[in-house]
């Protein structure tokens, strides 16, 4: 789960790394008042979407008074803000936040990430701060130090200070210390999966300010940190994928027209992959899960037929965990509730493989069986209009 920046500063705040002041706003009126509160004559807008590369995007604008700020607070409330991470779809902008302007001397990266090769939390820095980190890992690596913190010693601080000559840091070196061990604190206490200050700048007096910030929840951790949880906005996500995580349903929405229902990531891969090869392309990935019901199979039919770009689906299942004759019971249960309008492929095997194709096949419904999955492939990419 991602957090918006004026959420992740709060957090920040909380944990003892400075940041500028400011405040949000979900209207003019309110972004004037904000103003106003925080006082001088140069303050920041920033759009509050979950995509980076805001600020190429028209999304962050330095503006000089109060008729500057009401013209940018106005521009993009209501507006969708297209970046390149956002998709061309963009992300809806409701809010913004309004900061006083910073004299900024240096800019500068800082970041901590789960690397699952090492088993461990890295601690990132760079000097190419303010910069698309993920081009500078690229182009340029070696401006990116990573340090492993061991989960028992935490952060040492020889990392500190290794940190501190690689950001080119002298007389900030003692303010980066309680920084860093905020943000590892921050960092395990709240279960995250990424932090970032992109840009942690040295002021023009010579202080350390994170201008930005970002902040990914792990979602298995999310049932411990209910505050956090409540932060999640659903605007800012697919409206399918969000409909399918209320659901316990793993959901991603794709490009194609054929829909796949399949219990099991890995055989939601190999199903994707093989639609692939026929010469189809699938609609989404969708892994109901090695433990699913019949309520819940009848949820991700809802959520597959809901996709008006759709023309064919492909249920695959390997019984296992769950039985194959409730996965059928889900199938037939969905189509009382929402009427099919594509064609339907069905690839059962496993447990109670052939009490759920009876099922099936003794229902009035209009169904396809296959025996095996290269054959379902093939027949739900006939179905679709492409190569069969």
């Amino acid at each position: 789960m991602n957090l918006h920046e004026y959420q992740a500063k709060a957090l920040f705040r909380d944990y003892g790394i400075p940041v500028p002041e400011g405040e949000v706003a979900d209207s003019v009126e309110a972004a004037l008042a904000a103003a106003r509160r925080l006082g001088g004559e140069s303050w920041m807008v920033k759009a509050q979407v979950h995509a980076g590369g805001r600020g190429r995007a028209g999304g962050v604008k330095k503006v000089e008074g109060e008729a500057a700020l009401e013209a940018a607070v106005g521009a993009l409330l209501g507006s969708r803000l297209v970046t390149a991470q956002s998709g061309p779809e963009g992300q809806p902008v409701a809010r913004v936040l309004i900061e006083r302007s910073t004299a900024i001397a240096r800019e500068l990266y800082l970041g901590m990430l789960v690397d699952r090769e090492r088993e461990r939390v890295v601690l990132m820095a760079s000097e190419a701060g303010g910069m698309d980190i993920e081009e500078v890992a690229r182009k340029t690596p070696e401006k990116i130090l990573a340090l492993p913190i061991h989960p028992v010693t935490g952060l040492s601080p020889f990392q500190v200070r290794r940190a501190g000559f690689a950001l080119g840091l002298g007389g900030q070196l003692k303010a980066l210390g309680p920084i860093l061990q905020g943000l590892y604190r921050l960092f395990t206490e709240k279960d995250l999966s990424l932090v970032e200050i992109n840009p942690l700048v040295v002021t023009a007096d010579g202080g350390l300010l994170a201008i930005d910030a970002k902040i990914n929840l792990d979602d298995n951790a999310l049932y411990r940190h209910p505050d956090l949880a409540a932060l999640r906005d659903p605007s800012q996500e697919d409206e399918r994928e969000y409909q399918a995580s209320l659901h316990g349903l793993n959901y991603i929405r794709l490009d194609g027209n054929i829909a796949c229902m399949v219990n099991g990531a890995g055989l939601a891969m190999a199903t994707m992959d093989l639609i692939k090869l026929q010469g189809g392309e699938p609609a989404n990935f969708l892994d109901v899960g090695g433990g699913t019901s019949a309520e819940k199979v009848a949820e991700a039919f809802k959520l597959i037929l809901s996709d008006p770009n759709v023309r064919a689906i492909l249920v695959n299942i390997f019984g296992g965990i769950v039985r194959c004759d409730l996965i059928a019971e889900g199938i037939l249960q969905a189509a009382r509730e929402v009427e099919l309008t594509v064609p339907v492929v069905v690839r059962l095997e496993g447990t109670n493989a052939e009490a759920g194709r009876r099922l099936l096949a003794e229902s009035d419904l209009d169904l396809e069986t296959a025996a095996d999955l290269t054959e379902a492939a093939q027949r739900a990419v006939a179905a679709a209009g492409g190569r069969g």
